[in-house]
C-alpha cells in the first residue's frame, strides 16, 4: 500500500492538520504507542499487518473492487478522555448520543453503557450492584492496561488474525470496543449496551468486543451502530469474540444502521462450551455492502446456538448476511432463522454454513430462510452449505420467497390506510417474529427505520 504522512496525535488534543488516509507500519506503531500498550499487543498488531498485506481480497460474495483501502482513515482519536458522566462530554458529541436516546435508556433499563465516537470510547459506566458482583465492564483499551493477563489469554483466539484479510486488518488497527467478564453464577438481569458512531467521511471503525461469561452465568449484551452519509467511502471491520463457558447463557443483540456509503465487513464468533447457550439477534439496514455471518462453535456436549437475523436492502445495497455453525460435540443443537426484504433494486443474500463433525452425534439443526421482494427490480438468493459427517443427525432446511400480498394490500387500503403506510405495516409484520426478540427500544427503532426505508416505495 502507498506510504502516507503520519500525523502524531496526543491524548488531549486533535491534530492541527487533517486526518490521514492509508495504512503503514508507522501508523500501527503509533496507535500502539498512543494507547500505551504492552509489547505483546504491539507485536500482534505488526504481525496482523503483515498478514493483511499478504492476503488477497475475498473473491466471493459482493463485489469489493470499488473499496479503496488507501482512502480510509484508520485511526482518528477524539482527544477526549473517557468519562462516566455525560455532562463532561463536549456539547456536540453529547447531543449525538442524546438524539439516539442512549442516556435515557441507561437511566431506565440498562446495567451499563459504553459509547464510542470515531476511534475512542468516550463514555463508559456500570451500575454499582453489578460491579460489586464482580462484573467487569470496560472499554477494550482500558482492559488491555488493567487486565492484560485475561485479554492476552482470549484476544483474537476465537477469531485469529489469519482467518481472512479483514480479520488481519482488524488485528492491526483495532481501537476501542468493549470488554465484558461475568463471574461464575452471576446472572446480570439488565442488558449492557455499547453504541458505536462513525461521524467523519472516509472513516474506518475497528472496535473489538470481547465477552467472557463464566460457568453458570448469564448476560445480555447489545450493540448499536450508525454513521451519517457523507458521499465518501467508509469502512467498518469490527470483531466480536464471545466465550460462553459451561452452563452459561449469552444473548448478543445488534442493530447496524451504517450509512449507505459504508462497507460493513464485520466478524462475529462464539465458542460455546458444555450445556451453554448463545443467542444472536441482529438487524441490518444500513451500509452499501454488508458481509456478516455470526458464527457459533458448539464445542461442548449439549451446547446450543440460536441465530435470528433480519436484513433490508434498498437501491444499490447488497446485504450478504447469514450464519455459520460448527457442531464439534454430541447432543448439540442449532437454529437459524433469517428474514430479508429487498426493495428498489436491492439485493439480499442468505449465506449459511453448517458443519457437523463425525463425533457430533445426535445433533439437531433447523434452518429457515424467508425473503420478501417488493418489486421486480430487486433480488434475493439463498446459499446454504450443509456438511454432515455422521448419520445420527436431524436436519431441516426451508427457504421461501414471496411478494407483497395484493389481497393484504387491498384490505388495508380499502380501510383508509395509505398504500405507502400499508406496505410498511406488511413489512413490519413480516419481520416482527425476529424484531420482537430485540429490547423494546431497539424494536421500536427497527420498526421506525423500516418505515423510513419504505417511504416513497409507492410507484
Amino acid at each position: 500500500m502507498r506510504s502516507v504522512e503520519v500525523v502524531m496525535y496526543t491524548s488531549n488534543s486533535m491534530p492541527s492538520t487533517h486526518l490521514q488516509k492509508g495504512l503503514t507500519r508507522q501508523i500501527i506503531e503509533h496507535i500502539s504507542s498512543d494507547k500505551n500498550e504492552p509489547e505483546w499487543m504491539r507485536d500482534h498488531r505488526i504481525d496482523s499487518l503483515k498478514k493483511f498485506e499478504s492476503m488477497p481480497m475475498p473473491n466471493w460474495g459482493p463485489d469489493l473492487s470499488a473499496l479503496n483501502l488507501d482512502e480510509i482513515i484508520y485511526y482518528a482519536p477524539t482527544g477526549i478522555d473517557a468519562t462516566d458522566d455525560w455532562g463532561e462530554l463536549p456539547d456536540h458529541i453529547r447531543e449525538v448520543y442524546v438524539s439516539l436516546g442512549i442516556p435515557e435508556a441507561e437511566h431506565k433499563w440498562l446495567a451499563g453503557v459504553g459509547a464510542q465516537y470515531e476511534s475512542d470510547i468516550i463514555y463508559h459506566s456500570l451500575h454499582e450492584e453489578w460491579e460489586k458482583s464482580g462484573v467487569i465492564f470496560l472499554d477494550m483499551d482500558e482492559a488491555v492496561r488493567e487486565h492484560p493477563e485475561i485479554v492476552n489469554e482470549y484476544f483474537m483466539k476465537c477469531v485469529p488474525n489469519s482467518d481472512h484479510k479483514f480479520a488481519a486488518l482488524h488485528g492491526a488497527v483495532w481501537s476501542g470496543g468493549t470488554f465484558l467478564y461475568v463471574p461464575k453464577g452471576v446472572v446480570v438481569t439488565e442488558p449492557l449496551q455499547a453504541y458505536f458512531r462513525m461521524n467523519a467521511p472516509n472513516m474506518g471503525q475497528f472496535e473489538h468486543t470481547l465477552i467472557i461469561v463464566d460457568e453458570g452465568a448469564e448476560a445480555h449484551y447489545i450493540e448499536g451502530c450508525s454513521a451519517p452519509k457523507f458521499g465518501h467511502q467508509g469502512l467498518h471491520a469490527g470483531c466480536v469474540e464471545i466465550y460462553a463457558k459451561q452452563g452459561s447463557k449469552v444473548r448478543y443483540s445488534s442493530v447496524e444502521n451504517w450509512s449507505k456509503d459504508t462497507y460493513n465487513l464485520n466478524t462475529k464468533r462464539a465458542i460455546v462450551q458444555k450445556d451453554a447457550v448463545i443467542e444472536w439477534v441482529g438487524g441490518n439496514l444500513g451500509a452499501g455492502v454488508t458481509m456478516l455471518y455470526p458464527c457459533s462453535v458448539l464445542a461442548g456436549e449439549g451446547a446450543r446456538s440460536d441465530h435470528f437475523g433480519v436484513a433490508f436492502a434498498s437501491g444499490k445495497q447488497w446485504q450478504d448476511t447469514g450464519a455459520k455453525v460448527i457442531h464439534c460435540a454430541p447432543h448439540t443443537s442449532s437454529k437459524i432463522v433469517s428474514k430479508s426484504v429487498s426493495k428498489a433494486g436491492g439485493t439480499c443474500t442468505y449465506r449459511g454454513s453448517v458443519r457437523i463433525n463425525d463425533n457430533a452425534r445426535d445433533c439437531t439443526v433447523s434452518v429457515e430462510c424467508d425473503a420478501l421482494l417488493l418489486d421486480d427490480l430487486s433480488r434475493t438468493d439463498t446459499i446454504p452449505d450443509i456438511k454432515v459427517r455422521n448419520n445420527d443427525v436431524t436436519i431441516a432446511h426451508e427457504a421461501r420467497v414471496g411478494k407483497l400480498s395484493a389481497e393484504d394490500l387491498f384490505y388495508l387500503t380499502s380501510r383508509g390506510i395509505p398504500e405507502e403506510e400499508a406496505k410498511a405495516m406488511i413489512v413490519n409484520g413480516f419481520m416482527d417474529p425476529i424484531v420482537r426478540l430485540l429490547p423494546l427500544e431497539y424494536a421500536v427503532e427497527m420498526n421506525r427505520l423500516i418505515e423510513l426505508e419504505m417511504e416513497g416505495s409507492v410507484g
